[in-house]
């Protein structure tokens, strides 16, 4: 487990996968900048039992132990790629920003990658709060990228290179 000082890390086990499927088929968790998602638990297992060794999904939970919701991390080349997803009742309380801090200081200190990279929706501010928080840098617009609830969104391309990282922010204090 990854310990912070609001929220934990903990990787996502097989006693999770109910949860998991209700949340990726609720339209309310991914918010109305993600694809809609609709999986039987069938299909999360699957999806489970093939994960890439190198790609991590976790819990986020709150220090009461409330799942309140996921942030994973998968290799793409010499760098990681992150993404995560709140429970909307948890957004705005600083948990998501602590748990890609959290993330990202485990990636640096755990793997020899030179970057960190993450893409949000350009309209989805409290995103790009999170990842600015975190210390990413915006690099560019990515056209059409992802198709949402039934048009094609551009994508916001934010990095996070191991020199300006520097410390660890969460772990290891």
């Amino acid at each position: 487990m990854l310990e912070g000082k609001n929220v934990n890390l903990r990787v996502i086990e097989k006693e999770d996968l109910p949860l998991i499927a209700e949340w990726a088929n609720s339209s309310g968790f991914g918010g109305e900048y993600e694809p809609l998602e609709q999986a039987s638990l069938e299909e999360v297992a699957k999806w489970y039992a093939n994960l890439h060794s190198e790609e991590k999904w976790f819990i986020i939970e709150a220090k009461d132990e409330r799942k309140i919701g996921q942030i994973f991390h998968s290799p793409r080349g010499p760098h990681f790629v992150i993404g995560y997803k709140l429970l909307p009742g948890e957004r705005n309380k600083g948990y998501c920003t602590e748990a890609v801090k959290i993330i990202v200081d485990y990636l640096f200190l755990a793997k020899n990658i030179v970057r960190i990279q993450a893409e949000t929706n350009p309209r989805n501010l409290a995103s790009q709060k999170v990842l600015e928080k975190a210390g990413f840098k915006r690099e560019g617009v990515i056209r059409r990228s992802t198709f949402v609830r039934g048009k094609w969104e551009d994508g916001a391309l934010y990095s996070l290179l191991r020199e300006e990282w520097k410390d660890p922010k969460i772990l290891t204090r």
